[in-house]
């Protein structure tokens, strides 16, 4: 037998991390012969029998798996099979009914339509990133954090097909380093049945997809972005499951991995089922699943989706159609545990690895470690932010006066959570349009529009995160299906400029610690002006570690240019334009300020000193005192 009885009380007690090794399909040698152990958990089956390309797809009695726990583990060793053999399990129920079902610990998977599972030996791949993943703990909340969002379908394509692992391995890399962006966040890979899910409905937890190459080929791929320094965030989805009848759902003949309740494991908006978070075997799966993707492919972190749907009772239904919990309200009490205990043993067996939540509400701490009653997310991406802001830049801009207080309400909660500020996949389909068309005006507002808004984004507190395309303004909604825009980047010099101007500004964030180093300390940012709504021009200050290093932004959310515009600003000395969104270069109306400014002892803004600026139309320029 694989496992010991100490793997089976830890996987029954929901306290295994790491079931994967025992769990699904092991090629290995027992009484000298060789052959397969296969392991599944199935508590209501009647009978387990696995099928392949050994028995022809037929059913025989010699492959049939003994059950083993009471709880329900089924095995069974049968020799002769090979690496990449097809198979499934055949459950037989209560009712004597039998279907097949793929294994939920597959390591590989067939590509869509098709559904078998498929035997893999041990990986033999020689990991050269030591360096990087043997680094010392990190501090990630004083560190610079960008990160580019990409479906790894869509992102290019070749000869009207996907590129493979190995091909991105090659472009993606390079590309990423080039453009100054610290780490990559992928849509899921795990194994699904349908491209248009995006990988968000799930049938292979364990399986790498098929789509671009095999488990290897991904690891290459990983390897060579540690090569050139860019971490990799995997989007996970711990949540929920899709109802395909070869996958998870009623995998006994009755509700095994989802909710026993109908009402709680129905996700109706997704149409989808949902994980029951309080059964220790599931438990075991998803936390296996998640140090399974961080040790065995060097995941740097975990972007854990929907977490919303998952902590709260109510999430997608109507009054009536859920049940409050034993202290009425509508805390789902076993997933805020199972996220608490997911959380905590990450973090003790890789302490570097980031942990990503996207909740919607303003649920308590998410962000914040469990021993201070949290969920143990390191951060929470800004929904508030993001919603309020892309309202805000559709407003023309006559009418942005009324509507100031959209701009500068996130300084009010920002520290409540460590927060990432995303503009992710999301904000740029289901007609929604594209982010440079969200932006108000003509052509060339919209794009000055683009550079202005990511300037201060960059500037406000808290990580980024864009999504692919918007770095070299795409007007086309994000699809799934065929390749970015990328002959806009040859074809229209503003498209070129626009690169160019993600570039530099993703530059002269790393370069600068004042934008990173006290994203969550209330000193790390003042304001200067943050209530001229008349003018719709924003004005404030990051600090980081080191007063040198002190950056004023002034933000104009209006296509009115000011000549001599008076700011306060906090030090005695020398005032110099380090960037400014209005450069010819980056598309814009060439309005800068090429001579350093001397500040007065005159009391403006509160402050002792004072400066005339030139503000760009619809831009933002940064200082830096000398």
């Amino acid at each position: 037998m694989l496992f010991t009885e100490y793997d089976s009380y830890l996987f029954h007690k929901g306290k295994h991390s790491s079931c994967y090794n025992f769990m699904g399909a092991h090629i290995k040698v027992e009484n000298k012969k060789r052959g397969v152990r296969f392991t599944t958990w199935a508590p209501n089956a009647k009978e387990v029998s696995v099928i392949g390309d050994f028995s022809n797809w037929k059913t025989r009695e010699e492959f049939s798996l003994k059950r083993e726990t009471e709880n329900g583990i089924w095995t069974g060793f049968i020799q002769g099979i090979k690496k990449n053999t097809k198979y499934k399990f055949v459950i037989k129920d209560k009712y004597d009914n039998c279907f097949l079902k793929a294994d939920p610990y597959a390591r590989f998977s067939e590509i869509r339509p098709n559904t078998a599972s498929i035997i893999r030996a041990k990986s033999n791949y020689k990991w050269t990133d030591i360096n990087w993943w043997n680094r010392k703990v990190i501090n990630h909340y004083n560190k610079p954090l960008n990160i580019y969002e990409m479906n790894l379908g869509s992102w290019r394509n070749k000869d009207n097909k996907y590129l493979t692992y190995k091909d991105l391995a090659k472009e993606l890399p390079i590309y990423l380093k080039e453009m100054g962006y610290t780490h990559v966040e992928f849509m899921p890979l795990t194994e699904h049945p349908l491209d248009q899910s995006w990988g968000y409905q799930t049938t292979g937890f364990y399986s790498p997809t098929s789509r671009y190459g095999d488990e290897d080929d991904l690891r290459e791929l990983i390897n060579s972005l540690h090569k050139e320094e860019i971490g990799v965030i995997l989007d996970w989805v711990p949540g929920h499951f899709c109802r395909d009848q070869h996958g998870l759902a009623f995998f006994d003949g009755t509700p095994t991995y989802e909710y026993e309740e109908e009402w709680k494991a129905d996700n109706k908006g997704w149409g989808t089922l949902n994980f029951d978070l309080g059964r220790p075997e599931v438990k075991s799966f998803l936390i296996s699943n998640a140090i399974y993707w961080i040790k065995e492919f060097h995941i740097d972190g975990l972007r854990v989706d929907a977490v919303t749907n998952m902590i709260y009772l109510s999430y997608g239904r109507n009054e009536g159609e859920w049940i409050k919990n034993d202290e009425g309200t509508d805390i789902n009490k076993d997933a805020v545990k199972f996220i608490q205990e997911l959380n905590t043993t990450i973090i003790e067996k890789f302490p570097n690895t980031i942990l990503c939540a996207e909740e919607a509400t303003t649920f308590g701490k998410v962000s914040f470690p469990v021993k201070e009653g949290g969920l143990g997310f390191h951060f929470k991406w800004n929904m508030g932010w993001m919603n309020d802001t892309l309202e805000y830049i559709k407003i023309d801009p006559i009418y942005r006066k009324f509507n100031h207080n959209k701009m500068n309400f996130s300084m009010l909660y920002n520290y409540s959570e460590h927060f990432i500020l995303a503009l992710s996949h999301d904000e740029v389909v289901h007609e929604k349009k594209a982010m440079v068309d969200k932006m108000w005006g003509d052509y060339w507002n919209k794009f000055a529009g683009l550079r202005n808004y990511m300037t201060y984004m960059i500037g406000h507190p808290g990580k980024k995160l864009i999504f692919m395309g918007m770095e070299f303004g795409q007007f086309s909604e994000w699809r799934e299906c065929g390749e970015l825009d990328w002959h806009l980047i040859e074809e229209f010099k503003m498209h070129k400029d626009t690169h160019r101007f993600f570039k530099d500004l993703n530059k002269f964030y790393i370069d600068n610690p004042a934008l990173w180093e006290k994203d969550y300390e209330v000193d790390g940012f003042n304001w200067i002006e943050a209530d001229n709504g008349e003018q719709s021009i924003y004005i404030f200050m990051r600090q980081g570690t080191k007063k040198k290093d002190t950056l004023i932004f002034i933000c104009n959310f209006t296509p009115v240019y000011y000549e001599n515009y008076k700011i306060g600003v906090p030090f005695k000395g020398s005032y110099k334009e380090i960037f400014n969104s209005d450069k010819k270069e980056y598309g814009g109306s060439g309005q800068i300020m090429d001579k350093i400014i001397v500040a007065k002892k005159e009391k403006y803004h509160k402050r002792d000193w004072s400066i005339e600026i030139k503000v760009p139309p619809m831009g933002s320029i940064v200082l830096k005192v000398e």
